[in-house]
């Protein structure tokens, strides 16, 4: 059944808004998931704020260049459905990794990461970069560190000075008595 070109438009419009807002995009191939399988992708994928949907190849290629990012053709053959993930995309392509060994049908095929093309290992390595939070801790450990010491140092510094002064006040005391 064809598709009207204003639905073609309208499906060109929600790629572009849902790249736009992706973090990563996963290209998979899912011939032979069942409804029942896909259903199970979705679900899987849905509390980590991503989504997992089927697209026309053609309809991908044109939303992505768009865009002005690159359009991997030899990613975009075969039935492709994409998973986007709009928050930390580690655990959603974690997900879909386990989901590909789990089935032995769903496919990745590789990815997208703001203007770079991933092929199945890249996307794979994906897993492996620390979460946000982690590395927020990071930064701020490293912003915090010479801080910290620079506080030690002047603590030092005055521990030194009372030390000095509390045994001139014993010498000044003994001199005394």
């Amino acid at each position: 059944m064809a598709i009207t070109k204003e639905k073609k438009q309208e499906s060109v419009v929600e790629l572009k808004d849902l790249m736009g807002r992706s973090q990563a995009v996963i290209l998979t191939e899912y011939r032979g998931l069942t409804a029942g399988q896909m259903a199970m992708v979705r679900n899987r994928l849905r509390p980590f704020n991503s989504r997992f949907m089927v697209a026309k190849n053609t309809l991908v290629a044109r939303s992505l260049t768009e865009l002005g990012n690159p359009a991997p053709e030899d990613l975009l053959k075969g039935p492709t459905a994409l998973g986007f993930c709009f928050g930390d995309f580690q655990e959603p392509v974690r997900a879909l990794m386990d989901l590909a060994r789990e089935t032995d049908i769903l496919t990745i095929k590789g990815g997208l990461v703001g203007h770079s093309v991933l092929n199945k290992e890249g996307v794979q390595a994906l897993t492996t970069f620390p979460s946000t939070n982690t590395l927020r801790a990071m930064v701020v450990g490293g912003l915090q560190s010479p801080a910290s010491g620079f506080v030690g140092v002047l603590d030092g510094a005055l521990r030194g000075l009372l030390y000095v002064l509390d045994a001139r006040a014993e010498q000044m005391g003994e001199a005394a008595a």
